[in-house]
């Protein structure tokens, strides 16, 4: 199976970096330019095409990694390709590529940025004309670097809010941490390091066992201890309305955006 990439982004690169790493595999890739797809190809062992028409008339997949704003002109220079296309831009639905190009089948993925290391989140889904094969071929690729859930494409907005820009989310919180470290005399990198990896343990322990996150909560929080002074004060703060105002900000904005 032959999987073409046009674009070599950093989402694309975490892609293709995630399939080599399970074994050799038979990735083009075309970049902005022919020169730049050979540049590229020079980093790893995929094959630069001479253009996205080049690419497409051998490739059985195609994923569509470039911003959302052009992938109409791309979709436009493939019309005589009989791949499978997929689309990873943000706030393109199937509805659109099919106006873009009715003549391909389409899968959407939302991927998430932390599939840069292995650890990605996405969320896929495709029109009527993909067949199941095709759709499980699809998910094994983002499988290389992540968990894939199948999901309505009316959910994706939800998606996007909770996974898709949640890590930024994160990324303020374990900084917010650190920050509260520094106040009290740690240095900041040391800071930013105890609390990523209090996060990430965190996230495991969600995922490894039944509890709910706040069966946990109640778990580490011993009566009159230091936890759970520092439990009610996110509460007396607003920790979880504001949150969910975050979250809804997100989905409002992508659903405006399409």
């Amino acid at each position: 199976m032959k999987i073409g990439f046009i674009g070599t982004g950093n989402m694309a690169s975490a892609i293709i970096d995630g399939l080599l790493a399970k074994g050799p595999a038979d990735i083009w890739i075309s970049g902005s330019s022919f020169a730049r797809s050979q540049e590229y190809a020079a980093t790893r062992p995929v094959h630069a095409a001479a253009s996205h028409e080049e690419l497409a008339a051998n490739c059985d997949i195609v994923i569509l990694a470039v911003k959302p704003a052009i992938i109409p002109q791309v979709l436009g220079s493939l019309a005589s390709a009989q791949a499978l296309m997929v689309s990873i831009a943000a706030g393109v639905t199937l509805g659109q590529l099919k106006a873009a190009a009715p003549q391909f089948a389409y899968i959407r993925v939302m991927p998430n940025v932390n599939a840069v290391v292995g650890e990605g989140t996405a969320a896929i889904c495709g029109d009527e004309t993909v067949a199941p094969q095709q759709l499980a071929t699809v998910t094994g690729i983002f499988e290389s670097v992540g968990r894939v859930y199948p999901l309505a494409e009316k959910d994706f907005s939800t998606f996007i809010g909770i996974a898709g820009s949640a890590p930024a989310f994160v990324y303020m919180f374990i900084d917010a941490l650190a920050r509260a470290a520094v106040l009290h005399g740690l240095p900041k990198k040391t800071a930013t390091e105890i609390a990523a990896h209090a996060v990430l343990g965190s996230g495991k322990m969600v995922l490894a066992g039944t509890d709910s996150p706040w069966d946990l909560v109640d778990k580490v929080s011993s009566p009159g201890g230091t936890t759970v002074a520092g439990v009610v004060s996110l509460e007396r703060s607003g920790l979880v309305a504001t949150v969910i105002d975050a979250v809804s900000a997100t989905i409002a904005k992508d659903q405006e955006m399409q």
